[in-house]
């Protein structure tokens, strides 16, 4: 896994199969969603490229990190990628739910469950 710079708590590791998966770390809030943006903005990807947003370790999101989850997901929808989450704790994907993101985003239980439906 490689880390991103200027984000710590931000690894991008593409997936031998294709998709790349971003794990997020630690709190992703006012203070720390520009390197989840950077992250996005620094993604080679494209339609064939699916993005995994693994969350499974991220402790805390405040409404700025829910805002660049959103930007993340249209900017790879607008290249007529995929976008998924995977790994949520149960406080966020309540959060998710109650907002009605997850109407919009595809989540899944973990990275791996995520990335082995994308091959499925």
């Amino acid at each position: 896994m490689t880390e991103v710079e200027g984000a710590p708590a931000i690894a991008r590791q593409p997936h031998p199969t294709g998709p790349v998966v971003l794990r997020v770390a630690g709190e992703l809030d006012h203070c720390t969603a520009p390197g989840l943006t950077r992250a996005v903005d620094g993604l080679p990807f494209g339609p064939d490229t699916p993005v995994v947003l693994d969350l499974s370790a991220l402790d805390h999101c405040d409404s700025t990190g829910l805002t660049v989850i959103i930007t993340a997901y249209h900017r790879v929808e607008a290249v007529g990628s995929s976008f998924s989450v995977a790994g949520l704790n149960s406080a966020l994907e309540r959060i998710l739910r109650v907002v009605g993101l997850d109407q919009i985003f595809t989540l899944y239980a973990s990275a791996e469950e995520d990335v082995d439906a994308l091959n499925g």
